[in-house]
């Protein structure tokens, strides 16, 4: 079987695990009309789910979690499928209005190779109304566009 890991931070499902972070305040929309990074956040790869951001404000500051999608076919003339990862939480969570910065645990990304890996740094960044660049931090790699829905 071919395997394509979706370069963001490969193999972590985004799915709505609230951890709660003291340092990240909820934020209202700023004058240039942004909205709130509160909601579902999804982006695409290829036509297929790369990742699933969800972020909430319940509790008094900010919290969420991550889901990242293997990309995987059988043969090379098979279609390319979309799997889930593992959900992991968000952890120290900070936005200051446009953009969002938060860690991810990699330990369960790759067992057992990722078991001692160091938290992977995501950034969104707010580029519009319900528009977000996606960007891995700790990988500098592709830049994944992020659409945000209600919950």
């Amino acid at each position: 079987m071919r395997l394509r890991i979706v370069p963001i931070a490969a193999a972590l499902l985004l799915v709505g695990i609230p951890v709660n972070s003291p340092s990240a305040q909820p934020q209202q929309p700023e004058a240039s009309g942004f909205p709130t990074v509160t909601g579902v956040w999804r982006g695409q790869i290829g036509g297929l789910p790369g990742a699933t951001l969800v972020v909430t404000d319940e509790g008094g500051g900010l919290s969420g979690a991550v889901l990242f999608y293997f990309q995987v076919r059988k043969t090379v003339n098979d279609p390319w499928t979309a799997t889930p990862g593992l959900p992991e939480p968000m952890l120290r969570v900070h936005f200051d209005g446009r953009v969002l910065t938060f860690q991810i645990s990699h330990r369960r990304a790759h067992p057992p190779g990722s078991l001692s890996d160091p938290p992977v740094s995501l950034r969104p960044t707010l580029t519009g109304p319900n528009q977000a660049e996606l960007v891995n931090e700790s990988e500098r790699g592709p830049v994944l566009a992020m659409v945000r829905s209600d919950y």
